[in-house]
């Protein structure tokens, strides 16, 4: 199959972008993230919120700057998945609600998918810890090193190797590792310099060392072949 969607990723031209932006309750910050997106919106980019079930009023503020709202299951992979199937664009971004694009995006993304058929931004961590930093730069070297890409780090993709690949695994955590991984056997990704800025909240509410041990433990743990309901109630991420 992989031989297959690389040539029909090949005969595509990229002319729209899909942006899916996956919450959950996040009424404080979606404005601002939205707001933000407003000059791709303009360019001609669909914005499309795929919600979780939130019950604050993330839904409510988010109308007037998406161009659509879909309701889906809880968890980011089953949002994203709703968000890309109403997706009428030959591209997809998927954007964490707390995750800022860099300038020019649109045209960096176009210009990396003519040779690529998929890619991700390096990241920084917006944060007051001095640790953020480095965080950022391992992340950005071991994806770089390894071809694999975190949802931080607001992953695109053809929207036809999508559809071929059958979107993202409905798993409740490391779903973005386990898509890189299939899109991997197709070609390596676009791996963008320009950064997006991701919040550092968690690191820094749940302590920068012990998250990191968690996150590599849990890393570990998917890789040997754990369930990722159970990792991600181990990361505090509890599925209905």
């Amino acid at each position: 199959m992989g031989g297959e969607v690389s040539r029909l990723a090949a005969r595509l031209t990229m002319t729209s972008l899909s942006i899916i932006v996956p919450a959950l309750d996040e009424a404080g910050q979606i404005v601002a993230l939205l707001a933000r997106l407003a000059a791709l919106r303009l360019a001609g980019a669909q914005v499309i919120l795929a919600d979780g079930g939130s019950t604050d009023r993330t839904v409510a503020l988010a109308l007037p700057l998406v161009d659509l709202v879909v309701h889906a299951p809880r968890g980011r992979a089953l949002q994203m998945n709703a968000g890309a199937a109403l997706a009428s664009g030959d591209a997809l971004l998927f954007l964490h609600a707390d995750t800022v694009l860099p300038e020019q995006a649109g045209s960096l993304i176009a210009t990396a998918l003519r040779e690529r058929v998929w890619g991700r931004f390096d990241i920084r961590l917006d944060g007051t810890h001095r640790m953020l930093p480095v965080i950022a730069a391992m992340m950005n070297r071991r994806s770089r090193l390894t071809g694999i890409a975190t949802g931080d780090q607001a992953i695109f993709v053809r929207r036809a190797v999508f559809e071929q690949l059958a979107g993202y695994a409905p798993i409740a955590l490391m779903e973005d590792l386990e898509l890189s991984r299939r899109l991997k056997k197709i070609s390596r990704p676009a791996c963008l310099r320009e950064r997006v800025t991701s919040s550092g909240r968690r690191w820094e509410k749940h302590g920068v060392w012990h998250t990191i041990v968690l996150m590599w433990r849990l890393r570990l743990a998917y890789f040997l072949g754990a369930d990722p309901r159970a990792l991600a109630i181990a990361y505090g991420y509890l599925p209905r």
